[in-house]
């Protein structure tokens, strides 16, 4: 293994100086992450027409399946924007309630702090 750099075989590629082993590796490493910003302003893009899925696929160096399927992605989810969040009123109510509870521990507790002042005995963590 005299060369430097990748050695291309068909059933496995190596690096002389590294640790990558074999073509999986090599193609997860160069694996690129997107924001969220980017994904839409090229969706937006396709959507309006302004680039058709080949330029911008060409132009941003990425696949067209994945602009495609960012795209469906995309319209699918379209709609949870405009839903309305029906967890939001279950999470109020049990918000209320846990209010409701710490109030009422509060209040034992309190009462509890007093009883033990008013027989003789005191807490050995009072606050």
């Amino acid at each position: 293994m005299g060369h430097q750099g990748f050695v291309m075989d068909p059933k496995n590629w190596t690096q002389t100086l590294g640790v990558v082993k074999s073509r999986k590796e090599v193609l997860m490493t160069k694996r690129r992450i997107f924001t969220p910003e980017f994904k839409v302003r090229v969706i937006l893009e396709l959507i309006s027409g302004e680039k058709g899925l080949m330029q911008a696929s060409r132009e941003y160096g990425i696949k067209d399946t994945v602009l495609s399927r960012w795209k469906q992605e995309f319209l699918e989810r379209a709609t949870q924007l405009f839903e309305l969040p029906q967890n939001d009123h279950h999470d109020q109510e049990r918000i209320a309630e846990l209010e409701r509870m710490v109030g009422r521990l509060t209040m034992q507790l309190d009462m509890a702090k007093k009883v033990l002042r008013y027989s003789g005995s005191t807490p050995k963590n009072s606050e």
